[in-house]
Protein backbone atom coordinates (compact mmCIF):
# COMPACT_ATOMS: atom_id res chain seq x y z
CA UNK A 1 0.00 0.00 0.00
CA UNK A 2 0.86 3.75 -0.91
CA UNK A 3 0.28 6.30 0.70
CA UNK A 4 -0.62 8.20 -2.29
CA UNK A 5 -1.77 5.82 -5.13
CA UNK A 6 -2.31 7.08 -8.42
CA UNK A 7 -5.84 7.14 -8.96
CA UNK A 8 -7.70 4.71 -11.02
CA UNK A 9 -9.86 4.84 -13.81
CA UNK A 10 -12.53 1.77 -14.72
CA UNK A 11 -15.18 1.91 -18.21
CA UNK A 12 -18.34 0.53 -17.45
CA UNK A 13 -17.64 -2.75 -17.98
CA UNK A 14 -14.60 -3.38 -15.93
CA UNK A 15 -11.35 -2.13 -18.07
CA UNK A 16 -8.99 -0.84 -15.86
CA UNK A 17 -7.24 2.08 -18.06
CA UNK A 18 -3.58 3.42 -16.55
CA UNK A 19 -3.82 6.97 -15.09
CA UNK A 20 -1.86 8.66 -18.03
CA UNK A 21 -4.47 6.44 -20.59
CA UNK A 22 -6.81 9.54 -22.43
CA UNK A 23 -10.12 9.34 -22.84
CA UNK A 24 -11.81 12.71 -23.43
CA UNK A 25 -12.02 13.74 -26.76
CA UNK A 26 -10.80 17.74 -26.59
CA UNK A 27 -14.32 18.75 -28.69
CA UNK A 28 -15.97 17.09 -25.82
CA UNK A 29 -18.76 19.33 -24.37
CA UNK A 30 -18.20 18.38 -20.90
CA UNK A 31 -14.39 19.77 -21.23
CA UNK A 32 -15.96 23.01 -23.79
CA UNK A 33 -19.32 23.28 -21.66
CA UNK A 34 -19.16 21.63 -18.63
CA UNK A 35 -21.78 19.52 -19.94
CA UNK A 36 -22.06 16.75 -17.64
CA UNK A 37 -22.77 14.85 -14.53
CA UNK A 38 -21.07 13.07 -11.74
CA UNK A 39 -21.65 11.48 -8.39
CA UNK A 40 -19.22 11.07 -5.76
CA UNK A 41 -18.98 8.81 -2.49
CA UNK A 42 -17.03 7.08 -0.28
CA UNK A 43 -15.56 4.04 -0.29
CA UNK A 44 -14.56 2.14 3.14
CA UNK A 45 -13.31 -1.02 3.33
CA UNK A 46 -14.15 -2.46 0.13
CA UNK A 47 -17.85 -0.76 0.63
CA UNK A 48 -18.73 1.86 -1.38
CA UNK A 49 -21.78 3.69 0.78
CA UNK A 50 -25.22 4.33 -0.08
CA UNK A 51 -24.43 3.28 -4.12
CA UNK A 52 -27.91 2.55 -4.82
CA UNK A 53 -28.98 6.29 -3.87
CA UNK A 54 -26.31 8.05 -5.59
CA UNK A 55 -26.78 5.90 -8.64
CA UNK A 56 -30.43 7.12 -8.71
CA UNK A 57 -29.66 10.70 -8.12
CA UNK A 58 -26.94 10.55 -10.91
CA UNK A 59 -29.66 9.69 -13.26
CA UNK A 60 -32.02 12.80 -11.69
CA UNK A 61 -29.03 14.99 -12.79
CA UNK A 62 -28.62 13.25 -15.92
CA UNK A 63 -32.61 13.19 -17.08
CA UNK A 64 -32.52 17.46 -15.78
CA UNK A 65 -29.31 18.27 -18.07
CA UNK A 66 -30.59 15.69 -21.33
CA UNK A 67 -28.12 13.00 -20.65
CA UNK A 68 -29.49 9.42 -20.61
CA UNK A 69 -27.31 7.71 -18.25
CA UNK A 70 -26.53 3.69 -18.51
CA UNK A 71 -28.61 1.40 -15.87
CA UNK A 72 -27.05 0.93 -12.62
CA UNK A 73 -26.11 -2.55 -13.10
CA UNK A 74 -23.63 -1.50 -15.75
CA UNK A 75 -22.35 1.15 -13.50
CA UNK A 76 -21.79 -1.49 -10.42
CA UNK A 77 -19.72 -3.35 -12.80
CA UNK A 78 -17.14 -0.70 -13.19
CA UNK A 79 -17.36 0.24 -9.79
CA UNK A 80 -17.02 -3.51 -8.49
CA UNK A 81 -13.87 -3.84 -10.75
CA UNK A 82 -12.29 -0.15 -9.34
CA UNK A 83 -12.47 -1.60 -5.89
CA UNK A 84 -11.54 -4.55 -6.28
CA UNK A 85 -8.34 -2.97 -7.81
CA UNK A 86 -7.81 -0.03 -5.41
CA UNK A 87 -4.68 -0.64 -3.38
CA UNK A 88 -4.11 2.25 -1.35
CA UNK A 89 -5.75 3.05 2.06
CA UNK A 90 -9.05 1.91 3.40
CA UNK A 91 -11.00 5.10 2.65
CA UNK A 92 -11.16 5.71 -1.24
CA UNK A 93 -13.07 8.77 -2.69
CA UNK A 94 -15.27 6.76 -5.39
CA UNK A 95 -16.75 9.42 -8.88
CA UNK A 96 -19.07 8.46 -11.38
CA UNK A 97 -18.86 10.51 -14.28
CA UNK A 98 -20.60 11.35 -17.51
CA UNK A 99 -19.15 14.06 -19.81
CA UNK A 100 -21.35 14.78 -23.03
CA UNK A 101 -19.08 13.67 -25.38
CA UNK A 102 -19.03 15.83 -28.86
CA UNK A 103 -21.46 17.62 -30.07
CA UNK A 104 -23.18 14.75 -32.50
CA UNK A 105 -22.53 11.66 -29.33
CA UNK A 106 -24.88 9.81 -29.50
CA UNK A 107 -23.84 8.27 -26.02
CA UNK A 108 -22.44 10.23 -23.22
CA UNK A 109 -18.18 9.46 -22.04
CA UNK A 110 -18.93 7.80 -18.73
CA UNK A 111 -16.38 6.18 -16.89
CA UNK A 112 -15.35 5.63 -12.79
CA UNK A 113 -12.33 7.37 -11.10
CA UNK A 114 -11.20 6.43 -7.81
CA UNK A 115 -8.42 8.64 -5.46
CA UNK A 116 -7.20 9.00 -2.21
CA UNK A 117 -9.24 10.82 0.52
CA UNK A 118 -7.57 14.28 0.48
CA UNK A 119 -5.65 15.08 3.60
CA UNK A 120 -8.05 18.24 4.16
CA UNK A 121 -11.26 16.56 3.93
CA UNK A 122 -9.63 14.31 6.91
CA UNK A 123 -8.20 16.99 8.75
CA UNK A 124 -11.78 18.64 8.57
CA UNK A 125 -13.45 15.92 10.24
CA UNK A 126 -11.79 16.91 13.42
CA UNK A 127 -10.03 20.04 13.13
CA UNK A 128 -13.76 21.76 11.41
CA UNK A 129 -13.81 24.24 9.30
CA UNK A 130 -14.13 28.12 9.36
CA UNK A 131 -16.90 29.31 7.09
CA UNK A 132 -18.25 32.55 5.14
CA UNK A 133 -21.83 33.33 4.19
CA UNK A 134 -22.11 34.23 1.25
CA UNK A 135 -25.12 34.99 -1.21
CA UNK A 136 -26.18 32.52 -3.81
CA UNK A 137 -28.09 35.27 -5.81
CA UNK A 138 -31.59 33.51 -5.53
CA UNK A 139 -34.13 31.82 -3.40
CA UNK A 140 -34.67 28.36 -3.61
CA UNK A 141 -38.46 29.54 -4.58
CA UNK A 142 -36.15 31.41 -7.81
CA UNK A 143 -34.78 28.04 -8.22
CA UNK A 144 -38.11 25.79 -8.60
CA UNK A 145 -38.92 28.42 -10.80
CA UNK A 146 -35.83 28.08 -13.30
CA UNK A 147 -35.39 24.85 -13.82
CA UNK A 148 -32.61 25.79 -16.53
CA UNK A 149 -30.83 27.14 -13.41
CA UNK A 150 -30.31 23.15 -12.34
CA UNK A 151 -29.87 23.75 -8.83
CA UNK A 152 -30.54 20.44 -7.58
CA UNK A 153 -28.67 18.70 -10.09
CA UNK A 154 -24.73 18.04 -9.62
CA UNK A 155 -23.29 18.77 -12.74
CA UNK A 156 -19.40 19.35 -14.22
CA UNK A 157 -20.07 23.05 -13.83
CA UNK A 158 -18.36 23.62 -10.55
CA UNK A 159 -16.82 26.98 -11.93
CA UNK A 160 -19.36 28.99 -8.91
CA UNK A 161 -18.71 26.33 -6.37
CA UNK A 162 -14.88 26.41 -6.90
CA UNK A 163 -14.69 30.28 -7.17
CA UNK A 164 -16.99 30.41 -3.64
CA UNK A 165 -13.86 28.30 -2.13
CA UNK A 166 -11.16 30.39 -3.36
CA UNK A 167 -12.79 33.77 -1.91
CA UNK A 168 -12.69 31.76 1.09
CA UNK A 169 -9.57 31.29 1.18
CA UNK A 170 -8.39 34.45 0.56
CA UNK A 171 -10.34 35.46 3.21
CA UNK A 172 -8.99 33.17 6.21
CA UNK A 173 -11.84 30.61 5.93
CA UNK A 174 -12.40 26.82 5.01
CA UNK A 175 -15.33 26.92 3.42
CA UNK A 176 -18.63 28.73 2.66
CA UNK A 177 -22.25 28.36 3.35
CA UNK A 178 -24.81 29.92 0.51
CA UNK A 179 -27.95 32.23 1.73
CA UNK A 180 -30.39 32.65 -0.57
CA UNK A 181 -30.79 36.32 -1.40
CA UNK A 182 -34.19 36.37 1.07
CA UNK A 183 -31.42 35.28 3.99
CA UNK A 184 -32.32 31.38 3.85
CA UNK A 185 -29.65 28.75 4.31
CA UNK A 186 -29.12 26.92 1.42
CA UNK A 187 -25.88 24.51 0.76
CA UNK A 188 -22.13 24.66 1.07
CA UNK A 189 -20.39 24.39 -2.07
CA UNK A 190 -19.67 21.01 -1.58
CA UNK A 191 -21.71 19.88 1.43
CA UNK A 192 -25.00 19.92 2.80
CA UNK A 193 -25.71 22.06 6.23
CA UNK A 194 -26.92 20.51 9.33
CA UNK A 195 -27.62 22.21 12.57
CA UNK A 196 -28.31 20.64 16.12
CA UNK A 197 -30.85 22.48 18.86
CA UNK A 198 -30.88 20.24 21.42
CA UNK A 199 -31.76 16.33 20.24
CA UNK A 200 -33.66 17.75 17.47
CA UNK A 201 -31.23 17.69 13.69
CA UNK A 202 -32.22 20.09 11.19
CA UNK A 203 -31.41 20.71 7.55
CA UNK A 204 -32.68 23.24 5.10
CA UNK A 205 -35.58 22.43 2.62
CA UNK A 206 -33.82 20.75 -0.60
CA UNK A 207 -35.66 23.25 -2.70
CA UNK A 208 -33.16 24.59 -5.33
CA UNK A 209 -30.07 22.75 -3.50
CA UNK A 210 -28.86 19.29 -4.01
CA UNK A 211 -31.01 16.97 -1.61
CA UNK A 212 -28.14 15.18 0.39
CA UNK A 213 -27.48 11.62 0.47
CA UNK A 214 -25.59 11.96 3.59
CA UNK A 215 -27.95 13.92 5.26
CA UNK A 216 -30.31 10.72 4.96
CA UNK A 217 -28.48 8.46 6.21
CA UNK A 218 -27.74 10.45 9.38
CA UNK A 219 -31.14 11.61 9.56
CA UNK A 220 -32.21 7.80 9.64
CA UNK A 221 -29.57 7.07 11.86
CA UNK A 222 -30.26 9.91 14.29
CA UNK A 223 -34.09 9.05 14.37
CA UNK A 224 -32.85 5.15 15.57
CA UNK A 225 -31.08 6.69 18.41
CA UNK A 226 -33.86 9.09 19.53
CA UNK A 227 -33.16 12.27 17.80
CA UNK A 228 -35.83 14.77 16.20
CA UNK A 229 -34.92 15.31 12.55
CA UNK A 230 -36.81 18.04 10.81
CA UNK A 231 -36.21 19.84 7.35
CA UNK A 232 -36.99 23.47 8.01
CA UNK A 233 -35.97 26.70 6.52
CA UNK A 234 -33.23 28.33 8.86
CA UNK A 235 -31.42 31.82 8.58
CA UNK A 236 -28.02 32.95 9.47
CA UNK A 237 -29.32 33.76 13.16
CA UNK A 238 -30.28 29.97 13.18
CA UNK A 239 -26.69 29.38 12.35
CA UNK A 240 -25.36 31.39 15.17
CA UNK A 241 -27.97 30.34 17.52
CA UNK A 242 -27.34 26.53 16.86
CA UNK A 243 -25.87 24.12 19.15
CA UNK A 244 -23.77 22.86 16.75
CA UNK A 245 -23.46 23.19 12.56
CA UNK A 246 -21.69 20.34 10.38
CA UNK A 247 -21.21 20.15 7.01
CA UNK A 248 -22.30 17.10 5.90
CA UNK A 249 -21.22 15.31 2.18
CA UNK A 250 -20.32 11.71 0.76
CA UNK A 251 -16.44 11.94 0.85
CA UNK A 252 -15.82 14.70 3.80
CA UNK A 253 -18.73 12.82 5.62
CA UNK A 254 -18.97 15.44 8.88
CA UNK A 255 -16.76 18.49 9.18
CA UNK A 256 -18.22 20.67 12.38
CA UNK A 257 -18.33 24.37 11.67
CA UNK A 258 -15.83 26.07 13.95
CA UNK A 259 -16.30 29.92 13.45
CA UNK A 260 -19.14 32.22 11.01
CA UNK A 261 -17.75 35.09 9.37
CA UNK A 262 -14.90 34.90 11.75
CA UNK A 263 -17.21 34.63 15.14
CA UNK A 264 -15.75 30.91 16.91
CA UNK A 265 -18.50 28.81 18.07
CA UNK A 266 -18.77 25.21 19.24
CA UNK A 267 -20.27 21.97 19.27
CA UNK A 268 -21.10 21.33 22.97
CA UNK A 269 -19.63 18.15 22.35
CA UNK A 270 -21.71 16.78 19.66
CA UNK A 271 -19.14 16.04 17.36
CA UNK A 272 -18.43 12.53 18.32
CA UNK A 273 -21.83 11.11 18.62
CA UNK A 274 -23.42 12.56 15.34
CA UNK A 275 -19.91 11.14 13.50
CA UNK A 276 -20.68 7.62 15.01
CA UNK A 277 -24.26 8.11 14.28
CA UNK A 278 -22.96 8.63 10.43
CA UNK A 279 -20.36 5.78 10.75
CA UNK A 280 -17.56 7.75 10.24
CA UNK A 281 -14.56 5.88 9.69
CA UNK A 282 -12.90 5.53 13.29
CA UNK A 283 -9.36 6.01 12.35
CA UNK A 284 -10.76 9.54 11.66
CA UNK A 285 -12.52 10.45 14.78
CA UNK A 286 -10.24 9.17 17.68
CA UNK A 287 -12.70 7.54 20.43
CA UNK A 288 -15.50 7.01 18.13
CA UNK A 289 -17.30 3.65 17.92
CA UNK A 290 -19.19 3.38 14.41
CA UNK A 291 -22.81 2.91 15.26
CA UNK A 292 -23.64 0.30 13.15
CA UNK A 293 -22.77 -1.78 10.70
CA UNK A 294 -25.04 -3.89 9.96
CA UNK A 295 -27.73 -0.50 7.98
CA UNK A 296 -28.86 -2.17 4.60
CA UNK A 297 -27.32 0.94 2.60
CA UNK A 298 -23.76 -0.21 3.99
CA UNK A 299 -24.01 -3.23 1.84
CA UNK A 300 -23.75 -1.78 -2.00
Amino acid sequence: MTDHPAPLTALLDGTLLPPEAPLLRPDDLGVLRGEGVFETTLVVDGVARDLGDHLARLAISAEMTGLVVPTPDRWRTGVSALVQAWTGDRQMVLRMIVSHGPEAAVEPVCYVLGAALSPASREQRTAGVRVLLLDRGFTATTAADAPWLLAGAKTLSYGVNMAALRHAAANDADDVIFLGSDGAVLEAPTASVVVANGRTLSTPPPDGILDGITVRRLFRAARDDGWNTTVQALTRADLHAAAGVWLVSSARLLAPVISIEGARRGDRGLTAEIAALLDVPVDSVPGVVTHRSNDSATTE
